[in-house]
């Protein structure tokens, strides 16, 4: 084995020859690619050597672009800075657009909504509009038809995700801060403001990346049946619409007219029957209230673990192992929230 630390080279020998010596340095000037010979013993030009080789720095940082480097930095400290709720909700605004722009699941990516979409939209949503004042005695709830982008999605609808939330995510916070005695608490007072910080900072990634995918999915505001847009808006996403039709086999017309009317019946409901929105949003603050962590059964399961064999312990996590089991209420909470 060398004696030689590791990344140093030793230096050549001095030839005997002088004008040996000349062409060696001629021919090393004029390749650029390889640049001054560092006092290191490092190439030119990258500290790290970019150019490969035995040394160990090459694999981690060859290819690091300092940009990355600040922009991980400042997101860190946006984390450790973080002093709001229980979500970091600029976070996740922020990762869900980044997601968006990364392109939907199948692959398409998010545009600007033009003239002749919008059009289009207003025009099936009134045509809707018309055919349920036929069927139903609830009168029309949408003051407005709106064309989104996926981006547009995110940002009118995060208002009512924050509504819904911010219960559950403070209520998981409490549950695990009581997790620690309160003479351990008073003593960790700092680090656990440093953790809810962390905690807002995780919760808000979650949630970004969850809306971002989702905004790649959904065709208006109301698909998983909570009221997202604002009070009396009809929304349709026309790109998603599109993707939704391909492949069907129905005509592009019919497609548009179904989604529309689903969307203007639930507008309906949301804006005529008055308990109905409280009803969901209640339903989720009602599951959130149950949140506890049980910490006799993760003593439990902990003590269980090998830690010597990783695979087990990915598998026992794949299995949920770690999931609290639902109480009654939060049974019945769910049970409110089914269709």
């Amino acid at each position: 084995m060398s004696d030689i630390p590791f990344g140093f080279g030793v230096p050549p020998e001095e030839p005997e020859d002088g004008d040996e010596k000349k062409k060696r340095s001629s021919s090393s000037g004029s390749d650029s690619s390889q640049g001054p010979a560092s006092p290191l013993g490092f190439g030119g030009g990258n500290p790290f050597g970019a150019g490969g080789g035995d040394n160990p720095f090459a694999a981690m940082f060859g290819s690091l672009n300092p940009n990355d480097l600040g922009a991980a930095f400042q997101q860190l400290g946006q984390m450790l800075s973080y002093e709001g709720g229980p979500v970091n909700w600029d976070m996740a605004r922020e990762i869900a657009r980044q997601t968006v722009a990364q392109g939907a699941p199948d692959g398409s990516k998010d545009a600007s909504v033009g003239r002749a979409e919008r059009d289009w939209v207003d025009e099936v949503l009134r045509l809707a509009d018309l055919w349920l004042d036929g069927v139903t005695s609830l009168p029309s709830g949408a003051g407005s038809a709106v064309a989104w982008s996926r981006a547009e999605w995110v940002e009118a609808t995060l208002p009512a995700w924050r509504q819904l939330v911010d219960p559950v995510a403070e209520r998981v916070g409490g549950a695990m801060g009581n997790v620690l005695p309160e003479e351990m608490q008073a003593m960790a007072g700092p680090l656990l403001g440093m953790m809810r910080s962390m905690g807002g900072a995780m919760f808000g990634t979650q949630i970004g990346q969850a809306l971002g995918t989702l905004a790649g999915e959904v065709v208006g505001s109301t698909d998983i049946g909570l009221p997202l847009a604002p009070v009396g808006k009809a929304a349709l996403l026309p790109a998603n619409v599109t993707a939704f039709g391909d492949g069907l086999g129905v005509p592009r017309e019919e497609v548009r007219l179904y989604l529309a009317l689903r969307e203007a019946a639930h507008q309906r409901l949301f804006a005529h029957v008055p308990w109905l929105r409280a009803h969901l949003f209640g339903a989720v603050e009602g599951y959130a209230r149950g949140i506890k962590v049980d910490t006799v059964k993760l003593e439990e399961a902990v003590g269980q673990l090998d830690p010597s064999n990783p695979e087990a312990l990915q598998e026992a996590l794949q299995q949920g192992m770690f999931q609290p089991e639902d109480t009654p209420e939060q049974k019945a909470a769910l049970a409110r929230l089914a269709p």
